[in-house]
């Protein structure tokens, strides 16, 4: 079997914001329409990740706003694409690793200012959150594990 990620579906409260917010960030537009009957689908794409979108719109999910916590975007350069999300308006955290070196606990718990002392892949993230507060982590990866 072979299936792939494609599709996320984020509920936000204003659509031509978050929008806005990400196109400015540099997100691509895959797709803005809206139908007869009210649903309104928006797709936008990271910069490079292929196939991987998320949408949002006017009726495409009962899930509160601002709720989804986690979303992770792969960088090999944590640094530069920080500098890069800021110089475009996103309030992105000063970068952190985790005290255990395993994984990021949930919200603020567990971490600690600065990469990851080994500055191993995996291991040092910075965050931000879209303008109704749904979570993204920037999580480096410079060599990946084996099978990824």
């Amino acid at each position: 079997m072979e299936l792939t990620l494609e599709i996320f579906v984020l509920p936000v409260t204003d659509v031509d914001r978050t929008k806005a917010f990400y196109t400015g960030l540099g997100f691509r537009l895959d797709a803005d329409f809206t139908t007869d009957r009210g649903l309104r689908v928006v797709q936008v794409t990271p910069p490079g990740a292929g196939t991987a979108s998320i949408i949002f719109g006017d009726k495409l999910t009962t899930a509160t706003p601002g709720s989804t916590r986690g979303l992770h975007l792969v960088t090999p350069d944590l640094a530069n694409a920080r500098s890069e999300l800021l110089a475009r308006g996103a309030a992105v955290s000063e970068i952190w690793h985790d005290a255990d070196g395993v994984f990021h606990w949930a919200g603020d718990a567990n971490r600690v200012t600065g990469p990851s002392p080994d500055h191993d892949s995996y291991a040092s993230y910075a965050s931000f959150a879209d303008p109704d507060g749904n979570e993204w982590i920037l999580q480096q990866v410079i060599n990946r594990l084996p099978g990824r």
